[in-house]
């Protein structure tokens, strides 16, 4: 698994504040209202409303809120245009970084996100200056609780599996986008628990970081996923879970 992955996993199982909460559910809102713009506001025929709503029900979100932002996407209910943009940069130990945001005002993003990347020993870097490190992939992880990894795997074989990766009892699937659901669909029905579902940017090339730097490349992370505009945050890091673990309370 990438470091991201694992950092992601950590921070998943962290309790989840209420303002935590509130600022998850705008990313999520932003998703589907973008989605639904973008493809209209019917699920079946929308891939990628589809999984915005998923997202959405994951992370428990009252289902007006998501009505809500279908509306604003299809335009019933009034809202500030917004667009998508894709930052690329540097962080510390020379880490690849692309940030998606969603901003009704890109001058005020790039000068905040130039202003982050500074304070925690990275830069912005220019239009497909890392980009080419990644790829775009579904990816699934989920607590095997329990169940046989062996069996598992197959069943995320079969629904259309490219990669499987097993850390003790997490489980990590790799897709085509276009078989995520299917994919999500039959590690469910494996009777594993599926922690996150998305379509993703995996790293094709990985930087290894000491214990001795990591703390400075995550708080930048989170830093940057901190902030309102940004939806998402992928990385090309490299280190060991347990090195992980134990630098989570530093960030």
């Amino acid at each position: 698994m990438s470091g991201h992955s694992k950092w992601a996993g950590i921070k998943h199982k962290k309790a989840i504040t209420d303002a935590k909460r509130g600022q998850l559910f705008t990313k999520v809102a932003r998703e589907i209202e973008i989605a639904a713009r973008e493809g209209g506001g019917n699920p079946e025929n929308n891939f990628r409303l589809r999984l915005a709503i998923q997202k959405a029900k994951d992370v428990n979100m009252p289902a007006e809120n998501i009505e809500r932002a279908i509306k604003r996407g299809t335009g019933e209910i009034e809202s500030t245009r917004l667009e998508t943009l894709r930052y690329e940069g540097h962080g510390p130990s020379g880490v690849a970084i692309m940030v998606d945001v969603v901003t009704d005002n890109r001058n005020r993003t790039s000068s905040t996100l130039r202003h982050v990347f500074a304070k925690h020993g990275g830069s912005l870097g220019e239009v497909g200056s890392v980009a080419w490190m990644f790829q775009r992939k579904g990816l699934v992880t989920a607590s095997l609780g329990g169940k046989d990894p062996d069996e598992v795997s197959l069943a995320a074989i079969e629904a259309g599996a490219e990669d499987i990766q097993i850390e003790g009892q997490q489980i990590e699937v790799q897709t085509d986008p276009k078989d995520l659901e299917q994919v999500r669909a039959a590690l469910e029905a494996a009777g594993v628990k599926i922690e996150n579902a998305q379509v993703t940017m995996l790293p094709t090339t990985t930087v290894e970081v000491s214990e001795e730097n990591i703390v400075q490349v995550l708080k930048l992370l989170d830093a940057l996923e901190d902030l309102d505009d940004v939806q998402e945050v992928y990385s090309n890091f490299e280190v060991p879970q347990e090195v992980l673990e134990r630098v989570s309370e530093k960030v």
